[in-house]
C-alpha cells in the first residue's frame, strides 16, 4: 500500500473527528469500544445504564458477553440490526487486476460477501476476494467480527459503501496482484493469501513509517477506538481460522495485516 500524501490526509479529516474521540462521553454519548476487563454489567454502571438495556440496544442475549474491541451502542436504536448474511461467487477474469504474469488465476479466487457494520454504525454487505479455498474461513472471520460487533470502516463495492471516496488506503480488502511495496515480489495478496482490516486504524509501522500516513494517529495501540484491531479482541477471529497477523512481527508491526503464510 502505498503512503499517502498529506493532502489525502486532510481529506480524512472530518472522519478522523469522529473517529478519534476516545470515550462515549465525548462521542454524545453513543458508543463504547470494550477494553480488556471490562463486561457488559461494568459498562452499564459506569454510563448509569441498566444492563438489559445495553442487552437489548445491542442485540446481546444474557448473561450479555461482550469481546475486547466489539463498539457497544449505548442509546436505544433507531432500529434494530438486520440478520448477518453471506454469499461466495466465482470470480470473472475482467473482475479483478490481473494479466498472465499474477501468480494466481481468477478460477482460484472467490468473491465473498459478507454483511457488516460500519463505523458510524449502519449495516452493509460489502464483498472481499481471497483465494478459493479461504472463502470459507474467511466467511466465519467475517460472521465472527459481526456477531462481536466490531466495525468496519469501508468494504467493496464503495461506490455503494461510501459514495465519493476515492481515498482506497481505507478499505478492508484481500487480493490485490501486485508486489511488496519497493520489490519485485509478489505481496501475499496477490496469492489471495492475505487480508488487511481497517488500514487507517491498524497502520504498518516500520520505524518511522507509517502506512498509510493518517494512520499515525493510531499509533498508540494502547488506545481502543473504533475499529482498532487487538490480540485479545478482534485478532482472535482471524487466528481462530488460521490467518496469523502482522501485529505480532517483530521487524515491522503490521497491525491490519492477516495471512495464511505470516508473511
Amino acid at each position: 500500500m502505498p503512503r499517502r500524501p498529506f493532502a489525502a490526509v486532510l481529506a480524512l479529516l472530518p472522519a478522523l473527528v469522529l473517529l478519534l474521540v476516545p470515550g462515549p462521553a465525548e462521542a454524545a454519548g453513543v458508543w463504547h469500544v470494550v477494553a480488556p476487563g471490562e463486561t457488559a454489567s461494568s459498562i452499564a454502571r459506569a454510563f448509569h445504564l441498566r444492563p438489559a438495556d445495553l442487552g437489548r440496544w445491542n442485540q446481546l442475549v444474557p448473561p450479555y458477553p461482550v469481546h475486547v474491541d466489539e463498539t457497544l451502542r449505548l442509546t436505544r436504536p433507531p432500529t434494530a440490526l438486520p440478520a448477518w448474511r453471506s454469499h461466495i461467487e466465482p470470480v470473472p477474469v475482467g473482475m479483478v487486476n490481473w494479466d498472465t504474469r499474477c501468480p494466481v488465476a481468477p478460477a482460484n479466487l472467490r468473491k465473498v460477501w459478507v454483511s457488516y457494520i460500519d463505523l458510524r454504525g449502519d449495516y452493509h454487505d460489502g464483498s472481499i476476494i481471497v483465494r478459493s479455498d479461504l472463502a470459507v474461513p474467511t466467511q466465519r472471520a467475517f460472521f465472527t467480527l459481526f456477531r462481536w460487533r466490531y466495525r468496519i470502516m469501508a468494504m467493496a463495492p464503495m461506490s455503494v459503501n461510501m459514495p465519493g471516496q476515492t481515498d482506497m488506503s481505507i478499505v478492508t480488502a484481500g487480493y490485490n496482484c501486485r508486489p511488496v511495496s519497493g520489490t519485485r515480489v509478489w505481496s501475499e495478496h496477490a496469492y489471495g493469501t492475505a487480508i488487511d482490516i481497517n488500514p487507517l486504524q491498524n497502520p504498518m509501522l516500520r520505524g518511522a513509517l507509517i502506512d498509510p500516513a493518517a494512520g499515525a494517529l493510531y499509533r498508540n495501540r494502547t488506545r481502543h477506538l473504533i475499529g482498532m484491531i487487538h490480540p485479545d479482541g478482534a485478532v482472535r477471529a482471524f487466528t481462530a481460522n488460521g490467518f496469523y497477523w502482522g501485529g505480532a512481527w517483530s521487524s515491522l508491526k503490521d497491525y491490519m495485516h492477516f495471512s495464511t503464510t505470516n508473511r
